[in-house]
């Protein structure tokens, strides 16, 4: 009898407990930069975006300054199953998978809008796909990164690439950057980072390109006169998640990831243009002068140089015209 009892008791109280709770799916979000930066912010975005629309169902970590794992390490991480997310720029989807070289191109993209139209387009299905099937992560969007402007040490007019014959152009010193500061017409000039300031300041370099927040915070425009707006390159990185976590989701938990990468983007992007346009002011105050040159012809002679270039070999037939059209 009181076995019997205590049974009854043990499935009543069974009963009133209900199914146990599913543990939150564990997402490890591994990144570089460093808390202030805006990429890192807007990792925060994406974790109350998706708390917000799922609570409970994921757990969102976030590893910055390469506390998890490090810049290099952190693409291996997620296809090894040991993080769930991070970044993954154009360049080293590139590196894997040498036909995508072309979306490194100086002129290719023109807005971080235009990153997004390519990624809409049937030609960005099939390179996300590719990406999926080859490199095992998917890409959910891309975030803007800064775009590139010339910083010229003395005033110049420089309004088509042949105003920039002979200027000794500061460029990173791989052969893609070295070949970019060519096609723009300039003699590039590998030089370290860390002597730009140096280098513009005794005349070693007569200009260096950088993203305008770069300028701001290296000081250059100390040691500089001009910023011309060629926008000859407009940069982005991708959110990236693993396929081994990718696979095991719902259809609604892809949904709720999917539009909060694309809510932290959004943050992201407007964050960085905002901060780009306050510096052509904070430029203009420094008594330097900004001009904007003639960026068609700029970016007709830069496609052309890539197009006769030993480098476009391995590029999908077509693809520039159709993502140059895709801007329109």
């Amino acid at each position: 009898m009181t076995k019997h009892l205590f049974a009854k008791a043990l499935l009543a109280t069974t009963l009133l407990a209900g199914p146990a709770l599913a543990a939150p799916i564990e997402m490890k979000m591994t990144v570089p930069s460093v808390p202030s930066d805006v990429h890192t912010k807007a990792l925060h975005v994406f974790k109350d975006k998706l708390d917000a629309a799922m609570p409970g169902v994921f757990d969102v970590q976030i590893y910055d300054s390469g506390s998890l794992f490090g810049q290099g390490a952190d693409l291996d991480a997620l296809q090894r199953g040991n993080a769930e997310m991070t970044y993954v720029s154009y360049q080293l989807i590139a590196d894997a998978l040498p036909q995508y070289g072309l979306l490194t191109a100086g002129y290719l993209f023109q807005s971080p809008e235009h990153y997004r139209a390519f990624l809409d387009s049937d030609i960005g299905a099939e390179f996300k796909q590719t990406v999926s099937d080859e490199m095992d992560i998917t890409l959910l969007d891309a975030c803007y990164l800064g775009t590139r402007q010339l910083n010229l040490r003395k005033k110049m007019d420089v309004n088509t690439p042949d105003d920039l014959k002979g200027v000794k152009l500061r460029m990173p010193s791989s052969d893609a950057w070295l070949f970019l500061g060519q096609a723009l017409g300039a003699n590039p000039t590998p030089l370290p980072f860390g002597e730009v300031y140096l280098g513009l300041q005794t005349g070693t370099i007569d200009a260096q390109d950088n993203p305008l927040p770069t300028v701001e915070a290296a000081k250059f425009y100390e040691v500089t006169e001009q910023i011309t707006l060629t926008s000859h390159l407009v940069d982005a990185i991708n959110f990236a998640v693993s396929n081994t976590f990718w696979n095991e989701l719902d259809d609604a938990q892809k949904g709720a990831v999917t539009d909060a990468a694309k809510a932290a983007c959004d943050w992201n992007n407007a964050e960085r243009v905002k901060i780009e346009s306050d510096l052509v002011s904070f430029f203009k105050d420094k008594g330097l002068a900004v001009t904007t040159p003639d960026v068609d012809a700029f970016r007709a002679h830069v496609q052309e140089a890539y197009k006769n270039s030993p480098r476009a070999k391995d590029w999908p037939d077509g693809w520039m015209e159709k993502i140059n059209q895709l801007a329109e």
